[in-house]
C-alpha cells in the first residue's frame, strides 16, 4: 500500500513510461532511500489495480538488432546521427540533429533550426562539439564510426573531410534501410512520445528553450532496456568506475 503513491505520482510525472520503466525508477528512489527493492511484477500488479498501465498505443515494444549491426561492445566506438522535426501550435517547424553513443545511449551533442532545414554546418558543428565533450580537445583519440543515413547534410564533402579531421570514419546506411539506424530511430520516437507529445509547444521560441531540458532528461532520467534498465549516464558512470 505504501508504494501505491510513489507509483501514482510517478506515472503522473512520465504518463508514456510502461510499468518496467517505472519500475526501474522507483527503485532507484527506493534504493537512495535505503529501502528495499520491487520486483517489477508487483509493480505491475499495482499499477493494474489502479488502472495505472499504459493505453495500448504506448504499449513498450523490445528493442530489435538490426542484423547484428546495433550492438557494440563500448563506448566511442560507434556513434549515431539522425533529425527530428515537428511542429509548433503556432506553425513554426522545429527541425534538429543529434549525435548518439551508439552503446551508452547518451545524447552528446544536439542542434535545432526554426522554419529551416538541418545544413551541413549544423552537422560539422554538432561533430565537433561531440568530440570536445567526450575528449575535451578536437580529435578522438581512436577512430569513431559516425553513422548516418545519406541526407545532403552527413554526405556532403565539407562534412566528410571535417568528420575525418576529427578522427571520425563516416559510415551510411544502405538506402531504404533506415533501421540500420536504428538507435537514432529509437531516441526521435523516444523524444516525440515522451517529450513532444505530453507537453504544450505553442511557439518555436518556447520549444527551443524546452529541447536542452528534455535532452538532460532524457541522458539522466530515461531507463533503457539496451542498457538493464539504467540511464545513459548511470551507465557511463560505471563504465568509468569499472574501467
Amino acid at each position: 500500500a505504501a508504494l501505491v503513491p510513489l507509483i501514482t505520482t510517478l506515472v503522473a510525472a512520465r504518463p508514456t513510461y510502461g510499468y518496467r520503466r517505472i519500475t526501474a525508477i522507483l527503485n532507484r528512489q527506493l534504493r537512495s532511500e535505503g529501502m528495499a527493492a520491487v520486483n517489477h511484477k508487483r509493480v505491475y500488479r499495482i499499477m493494474q489495480a489502479h488502472n495505472l498501465l499504459l493505453a495500448r498505443k504506448y504499449t513498450e515494444r523490445p528493442e530489435h538488432v538490426h542484423d547484428g549491426k546495433v550492438i557494440v561492445m563500448r563506448s566511442n566506438l560507434r556513434w549515431c546521427s539522425d533529425g527530428f522535426e515537428f511542429t509548433c501550435w503556432n506553425g513554426d517547424i522545429v527541425r534538429g540533429a543529434f549525435i548518439i553513443d551508439a552503446h551508452d545511449r547518451e545524447i552528446i551533442a544536439w542542434r535545432a533550426v526554426v522554419n529551416a532545414g538541418i545544413g551541413g554546418s549544423d552537422i560539422r558543428d554538432i561533430m565537433l562539439e561531440a568530440v570536445e565533450r567526450r575528449f575535451g580537445g578536437h580529435r578522438a583519440p581512436s577512430v569513431i564510426e559516425m553513422l548516418s543515413d545519406n541526407g545532403s547534410p552527413y554526405i556532403a564533402k565539407d562534412t566528410q573531410i571535417f568528420a575525418r579531421q576529427l578522427g571520425l570514419k563516416p559510415c551510411f546506411t544502405p538506402v531504404q534501410s533506415p533501421q540500420s539506424n536504428g538507435i537514432s530511430e529509437a531516441f526521435v520516437k523516444t523524444l516525440k512520445r515522451d517529450y513532444v507529445q505530453v507537453t504544450p509547444l505553442p511557439d518555436a521560441k518556447t520549444v527551443l528553450g524546452l529541447i536542452g531540458g528534455w535532452i538532460e532528461d532524457y541522458n539522466d532520467n530515461h531507463p533503457h532496456s539496451g542498457l538493464k534498465m539504467r540511464l545513459p549516464r548511470e551507465f557511463i558512470a560505471a563504465q568509468t568506475a569499472t574501467a
